[in-house]
This record gives C-alpha cells, sequence and structure tokens, in this order.
C-alpha cells in the first residue's frame, strides 16, 4: 500500500494537480492538510471517477483536512478525544480526521503553527499536541500512523538556518519536546532515514530555488505501521513552480510505501 500526506494550500485551487499526483504516483490513501473548504465544496467528480472514496473536515477557509482512499475508508472519525478548541468561546477547529483504510488507521493531522512563543496561538499548539498525545495512546497497539504537517522542525537539520529561527515558533525546546514525547511513547517517524531533505518552502524570495526550506511534514506510525515501511520519498518536483501546471503549494507531498 502506498500512503501519502501534503498540505495542499487549498484543494480547490490544485484539484488538477491531485488528481495527476495520484495517478503519477499510483496512491492509495492520501492525507491532505489546508484544504480550505467546507466538506460540500470539495470537489470530488474527478476523484470518484478514478476510485476514490474521499472524506473530508472544513468549516470555512482556513484549516481543513481530508482522506482520499481507494482501498476503503471506514469508522471516520472527525477530531480526536479532548481535541482542544480555539477562540473564545473555544471552537474545535478542522485540524484532525481518522479513517481506517486497507486496514491501517490513519489521521489527518494540521497542528496549529503557534505564530510566536508570545502568541496565545503558542500556548494552543502545545495543548493541541499534548491532547493528541494523550488520545493516541490507545492507537500504538493497532497499525496507526499520524500524518500531516505538524509544523515541527525536531532538529536543527530540519530547517535552513536555525539561527534564522531563534526567535520563532517550530524549533522552540517545548515544540521538540512534544514531537519526541510520541517517539519516546513508542511511535517511529518513519520517514527520515529514506527520505532526507526539506517538505516546505515558504514562498518568499525564491525559497525553493534556494533550497531554504524546513522539514515539517512527517508520517509518524505505530509499530505495527512502522515494521511494514519499505520506502519513502518526498515528491519535490510537486513544489517546483517549473514543474506541472499551475501554481504549486508551498509544501510537498511525502509518501510511504508499506507491505502488505
Amino acid at each position: 500500500m502506498r500512503i501519502a500526506t501534503w498540505n495542499v494550500n487549498s484543494l480547490r485551487s490544485r484539484i488538477d494537480r491531485v488528481e495527476a499526483f495520484l495517478e503519477r504516483h499510483d496512491i492509495d490513501v492520501l492525507a491532505l492538510q489546508e484544504i480550505k473548504a467546507r466538506e460540500d465544496q470539495v470537489p470530488l467528480m474527478g476523484l470518484q471517477a478514478r476510485g476514490y472514496d474521499v472524506a473530508a473536515h472544513g468549516l470555512d477557509q482556513w484549516n481543513g483536512v481530508a482522506l482520499i482512499s481507494r482501498v476503503g475508508l471506514e469508522d471516520v472519525t472527525i477530531g480526536f478525544p479532548g481535541q482542544p478548541g480555539w477562540g473564545e468561546p473555544p471552537v474545535m477547529e478542522a485540524r484532525a480526521i481518522g479513517a481506517t483504510c486497507g486496514g491501517v488507521r490513519i489521521w489527518s493531522l494540521y497542528i496549529p503553527n503557534g505564530r510566536k512563543p508570545d502568541d496565545p496561538h503558542y500556548a494552543y499548539k502545545l495543548d493541541w499536541l499534548a491532547g493528541l498525545h494523550t488520545a493516541a495512546a490507545p492507537w500504538l497497539d493497532v497499525p496507526t500512523a499520524l500524518v500531516g504537517d505538524w509544523n515541527i522542525c525536531p532538529t536543527d537539520d530540519d530547517v535552513f538556518d536555525v539561527t534564522q529561527f531563534r526567535n520563532s515558533t517550530h524549533v522552540t525546546p517545548a515544540e521538540r519536546a512534544a514531537f519526541q514525547g510520541f517517539l519516546d511513547s513508542g511511535w517511529a517517524e518513519v520517514t527520515r532515514e529514506h527520505a532526507p531533505g526539506y517538505t516546505y518552502w515558504d514562498y518568499y524570495r525564491q525559497r525553493f530555488e534556494r533550497d531554504r526550506g524546513l522539514k515539517i511534514d512527517f508520517v509518524v506510525g505505530s509499530p505495527g505501521f512502522a515494521a511494514r515501511v519499505t520506502g519513502a520519498f518526498i515528491d519535490r518536483d510537486e513544489r517546483d513552480p517549473a514543474q506541472n501546471t499551475g501554481s504549486p503549494s508551498d509544501h510537498a507531498p511525502v509518501i510511504v510505501d508499506l507491505a502488505d
């Protein structure tokens, strides 16, 4: 089975690229983040014609997550138990959707950005990660993957110049400790040994062309999932403005292969 995750930065704007990506790489399950659409706005016709089922969770033009699968889409769950909300009063954002696809439980996750270390959104991000960690503990016993845009650079190698991020989110000790907490609990990040390199390049100042990126998109698997991983790669061409048609997302898809 071949699984991919991609922060698509607007599904409606990039549906042609998504459909071409699914065909080009023969993807079985695609987890999307930042679809920026309500469920009724998701363009389904081309996906369904290609044999895919779709489960989406979006509330407005922000955030939004989806799962696209041709190997089953069962027990769809919106949000995880204890997922924190944002705002006054707090509202659960469209940042998590889970489903069982081909016998594997897959969660498409869009972890909050955090904005700045002194911003309330940063505290929300840490609360969100803590809530996910707690909710995910029982999932370690079954083949499960927590995939998506984690908005964390776990190591200095995951950022093009860590000195430029000294006062920024994504590299703070608390964020990195939250990510490491999953690994310490028995989860495994399964892409790094197969797929070095960045997954995100800002549109600003030709960051992609200069390879000044971040590695923030990950596939974190339970032991039963990790044991089946045979390889992974990052589709850098999908981020390249010179490749394909239309404008790219600022993220590249990450693809993982599983043994039967």
